[in-house]
């Protein structure tokens, strides 16, 4: 008898003022939740001091889950430059602490994570908030909704590879693999 395949998967919604966790454990093709919230920014002074608060954050949630892959939504793209830079930023964090411990990253879009989870890629967030606790079964809802968009990322990643679909996402299982399908967010030498 063969036994269960179970791993983890870490789902992060990255934000400067609110950051969503979420984690999720599957079992024989069975999701189920392990842990969501959120790390809250808005009152630590300083960009530079947000930046490192990820960094220990997302470090400690994979050090304590070991999670197989993680799963990152991309960045929308807003009006405010500075916002997006900023914002930009924090996911970098996130993507250099995964890639320190080797744990994979596979970005998504918010419609995807929308529409793979709801099936409708304009839902709301209340709505991806309701399939993803019909989805993992639990009872009490997170006081934020970044902590079930952060969810839906790590639900939505299982859902791609589950289904082979991984064509429209992003992956990176290394600072190299980031490099080569990236040349255009690296600068050289003096740029």
């Amino acid at each position: 008898m063969a036994l269960a395949e179970e791993y983890s998967i870490i789902g992060i919604d990255p934000g400067t003022s609110v950051l969503g966790y979420g984690v999720i454990g599957v079992k024989n093709k069975t999701m189920y939740l392990i842990s969501a919230g959120v790390l809250k920014l808005d009152k630590i002074e300083g960009h530079p001091e947000k930046l490192k608060r990820i960094l220990e954050k997302i470090f400690l949630l994979i050090d304590e889950h070991q999670p197989r892959e993680m799963a990152i939504e991309e960045p929308f793209f807003g009006k405010n430059a500075q916002s997006m830079l900023k914002l930009g930023r924090a996911q970098g964090v996130v993507m250099a602490a995964a890639l320190t411990r080797n744990v994979p990253i596979t970005e998504y879009s918010p419609k995807k994570v929308k529409m793979a989870v709801t099936g409708n890629g304009n839902a709301s967030k209340e709505q991806v908030a309701a399939m993803v606790q019909q989805i993992l079964k639990f009872k009490e809802m997170p006081t934020y909704l970044d902590a079930t968009d952060a969810l839906g990322v790590a639900v939505c990643h299982h859902l791609q590879f589950k289904t082979g679909q991984t064509s429209v996402s992003k992956s990176y299982g290394s600072w190299g693999s980031f490099v080569s399908q990236n040349p255009n967010r690296i600068k050289k030498g003096g740029e």
